[in-house]
């Protein structure tokens, strides 16, 4: 009988998702952990794998189809892709014949493959590493994504960050005389939850935005004169990023109202400090979050934002690294921004928004001088956060990035 490939249990919060790309087709030959298909969910995508080896028999949910936790996705044919008996020694032409007919052996190749996850499989294939050299802690010895991530985080945290860019797009054939062209691309499901998720922004909250700007001077001298010692002793990149997080846990200390939410009537104020740090995926925006952000060094930090950038990139963030946040830093400088007014990501009420660095002529004693200036924006809910929390929160980042010495001193 065949065996049913159903929808998993998708997390917390989760109750469907879009069925995105089989990556099996019906009649293949499938082995027992091998992902058939990814699920889009409004957090992450999820890979199903095959429970057994077999066949795969019909699909049931086509790419595109909404599914829900239980619900069939496929079926496997169970037999054809067993392990086969070893072949007995031929003794006679009958004997010969019943070994050509039985199945054949497993490869060797096949045989020594390690036990992998297929998220583990697949994060192995992307940065070219041989599975067999990742010590497996999951049940009978199992490499699972974890294994991996621990494997790859030396060489994940010391790789530079890497700078945006953009595919020129491919030249198309002139259209003909007076036609009017369209492309119809289906919304992945979580470019439709960020959507929504936007619009309930804008609906329930009082949002407002505040600006200041900020001298880079003494953070880009710093870098210059401790960035290849940092790299050497902690084997990461020393960046903007660990700077202007410490500022803000500092800001947030001082200011808790802008590290609450509400709910109902009464205000939570949280005396933990788990970071989410905007992240431009392929699939959309994400925010991974820096959990105990306060009590991580810089060159933690450092290593955290590498690594959760990294498995955006992969697609294999999890729902654990994407559950809670209590406030948001965005960096839309990457990508050139000089001034933009983030939305908050409910329901957090703070978010702090960076932007690119522009040489400009400001005013320092009586003198104009050049300078590498950013704008910064602080959006915040104004049902809980008066303005003027927000002007001295926002000037208490800048103080401390004017002045980095000063977050030492914090401890």
């Amino acid at each position: 009988m065949p065996a049913e490939v159903r929808v998993p249990v998708l997390g917390e919060s989760i109750v469907d998702a879009t069925v995105g790309a089989w990556l099996k087709h019906e009649g293949e030959q499938v082995e027992a952990g091998e992902a058939l298909v990814q699920l889009e969910t409004e957090k992450v995508n999820v890979d199903v794998a095959a429970d057994l080896a077999g066949v795969l028999g019909q699909i049931t949910a086509k790419e595109g189809e909404t599914v829900h936790p239980g619900d069939v996705l496929a079926t496997i044919d169970e037999g054809t892709g067993a392990p086969a008996a070893p072949a007995q020694p031929a003794t006679d032409n009958t004997a010969a014949s019943a070994g050509n007919a039985a199945a054949p052996p497993r490869a060797p190749e096949e045989a020594d493959r390690p036990h992998a996850s297929p998220v583990a499989r697949r994060m192995a294939e992307e940065h070219g590493l041989d599975l067999a050299s990742v010590e497996g802690t999951g049940t009978g010895g199992r490499v699972t994504r974890e294994d991996v991530e621990r494997h790859l985080q030396p060489a994940l945290a010391s790789r530079p960050p890497e700078q945006p860019h953009t595919t020129p797009p491919a030249p198309q054939a002139p259209a003909p005389d007076g036609a009017r062209l369209e492309t119809r691309i289906r919304m992945s499901r979580r470019r439709q939850t960020i959507g929504q998720r936007l619009l309930e922004a804008q609906r329930t909250a009082a949002m407002l935005t505040t600006f200041n700007e900020v001298d880079m001077s003494a953070i880009m001298a710093v870098r210059t004169r401790r960035r290849e010692a940092f790299q050497k002793r902690y084997g990461v990149g020393l960046g903007f990023m660990s700077f202007f997080t410490k500022a803000v846990i500092s800001a947030l200390m001082a200011f808790p109202n802008l590290n609450a939410e509400i709910r109902g009537d009464e205000i939570i104020q949280k005396r933990y400090y788990d970071i989410g740090i905007a992240v431009a995926a392929e699939g959309g925006l994400v925010v991974p979050i820096v959990r105990d952000a306060d009590h991580k060094t810089f060159a933690e930090i450092e290593r955290s934002i590498a690594l959760l950038a990294e498995k955006a990139r992969s697609n294999t963030l999890t729902l654990d690294d994407l559950r809670g946040g209590t406030f948001t830093i965005t960096n839309g400088g990457v990508f050139g921004s000089l001034m933009s007014t983030p939305i908050l990501s409910l329901p957090q009420v703070g978010i702090l928004g960076m932007h690119t660095i522009k040489q400009r002529p400001v005013a320092i004693d009586g003198q104009v001088v050049i300078r590498p200036m950013m704008y910064l924006a602080l959006t915040y809910d104004h049902r809980i956060v008066d303005g003027s929390e927000a002007v001295q929160f926002l000037v208490h980042i800048k103080d401390l990035i004017e002045d980095p010495t000063a977050l030492l001193l914090e401890g």
